[in-house]
């Protein structure tokens, strides 16, 4: 009987009430109460609680469950029963265990479930990443990408793929990671946006998804140097269809995750009310209107530092103007010289450029970062001389004002800062199976 057992997940074991089934995973935990036996068993989609009476089962299958380690693989078959006191749901009521790799007793897992510093958690984040906690985290994350791309594969947009390595910079030449490609210096990317560029120019609407990396010696709660994006970018849109866009796209990202994951979100003890009004529209703030908020929020005692106009804002300014709203706010039209050079000015203030940062709430800061980008080509070669960026690097990109320039926007978002707001983590290391930080490349 236990060998016609049909296989399934922790997941879906719900579709199987009353039948006998085997799954294939690894001993979470377990508690015994004299002749009774109760194994958590996890697989990667869930845990599930066994029940092993002594009476009930093989001498031998009662042995392996009492001797049996934490993180030991197994594969177990059991019959399933509905238990609405169980996590889940479900109860496992074991027939057969089969044990793949016994964990020594001598030498155990080293994730205890107990506190444990985070640098020791960061130097076993290979072992840290099967808790439950972190495992919701993950699926989490991998649910914000499946919804991404879905949301632009629905609207007709191409995905297309940047390259990793380039020529030059494009945020900025201080934030690079230098590499030696072949006999020619090159970079790792900050960001697939010129590239994208060229695309939507092709395609007329088109997103990427990929790896980008930052050399800032950050040490923030918000700063990975190596994180994945996320960008759009659309011919002859302007700031305010992508900041529509903006508010559509992540509308959509967190309603998919309180109605594909919201076990997982109860795993992690996320507060689903402040999600579920995440929906359009979106608080709108110009950087004006920030500046005053931060300058009034400084004279009641409540910011720091008093801020003055003409600055970019800082974690602890995108923290306050964050917090004072429920729903992710859009500041635009940030001073042009606090922004990147292929920002387009406004055209009723040049001062000022046509961008838009999108905050998260609760103090989360800045998750998308977008703007309308300059079409002008002698405006935008003046902009590549002012920052100091080679001309020769910037031919091709110039080349598209050149060749049938339009109006065009996008934006990018960092999908690790959003997998942290959506899930009230503390710190973005969490959001990503391998953090890389300023201190941290191992494992």
């Amino acid at each position: 009987m236990t060998e016609q057992a049909p296989i399934t997940t922790i997941a879906e074991i719900g579709k199987h009430d009353g039948e006998t089934v085997t799954i294939r995973g690894w001993l979470y935990n377990k508690r015994e109460s004299g002749k009774l036996i109760f194994p958590i068993f996890r697989d990667g989609t869930g845990v599930i609680q066994g029940v092993a009476p002594k009476n009930q089962v093989t001498p031998e299958v009662f042995e392996t469950l009492h001797t049996l380690t934490d993180e030991s693989s197994v594969i177990v078959t059991g019959k399933v029963r509905a238990d609405q006191r169980a996590p889940g749901g479900f109860e496992l009521d074991v027939i057969d265990a089969k044990v793949l790799q016994r964990v020594p007793e001598d030498d155990p897992f080293p994730i205890a479930r107990k506190e444990h510093g985070i640098d020791f958690l960061m130097e076993n984040r290979h072992l840290w990443v099967r808790t439950p906690r972190q495992a919701a985290i993950l699926r989490i994350r991998a649910e914000i990408i499946r919804a991404a791309r879905g949301f632009f594969d629905d609207r007709g947009f191409t995905l297309t793929d940047p390259p990793i390595l380039t020529p030059a910079a494009c945020e900025g030449t201080s934030t690079l990671f230098p590499v030696k490609y072949f006999d020619e210096d090159a970079f790792l990317t900050q960001s697939g946006q010129l590239y994208i560029e060229a695309m939507a120019m092709a395609l007329g609407k088109v997103y990427s998804f990929g790896p980008t990396f930052r050399a800032e010696k950050s040490k923030t709660r918000r700063h990975l140097t190596e994180f994945w994006m996320v960008e759009p970018e659309i011919a002859y849109a302007e700031l305010n269809d992508i900041m529509e866009l903006a508010e559509n796209f992540i509308s959509h990202l967190v309603q998919s995750v309180i109605a594909h994951r919201p076990d997982d979100l109860k795993i992690i003890g996320r507060d689903l009310t402040k999600l579920e009004n995440i929906k359009p529209p979106f608080p709108r703030l110009s950087y004006d209107d920030a500046v005053k908020m931060l300058q009034e929020g400084h004279a009641k005692g409540a910011v720091e530092n008093r801020f003055e106009w003409g600055g970019d804002f800082g974690s602890p300014d995108e923290t306050y103007i964050s917090s004072q709203f429920d729903k992710p706010v859009m500041v635009h039209r940030y001073p042009t010289k606090v922004k990147a050079f292929y920002m387009e000015p406004d055209p009723q203030r040049p001062e000022l450029a046509l961008c838009v940062d999108v905050l998260a709430p609760e103090g989360y800061g800045e998750i998308i970062g977008g703007s309308q980008r300059i079409g002008d080509y002698e405006q935008l070669r003046k902009r590549i001389l002012e920052h100091d960026l080679p001309e020769a690097s910037f031919k091709w990109y110039l080349d598209l004002r050149k060749y049938g320039g339009v109006p065009h926007s996008g934006f990018g978002m960092g999908i690790e800062r959003a997998v942290a707001w959506i899930c009230g983590l503390e710190h973005v290391r969490e959001t990503i199976p391998f953090a890389r930080t300023l201190t941290r490349i191992y494992p």
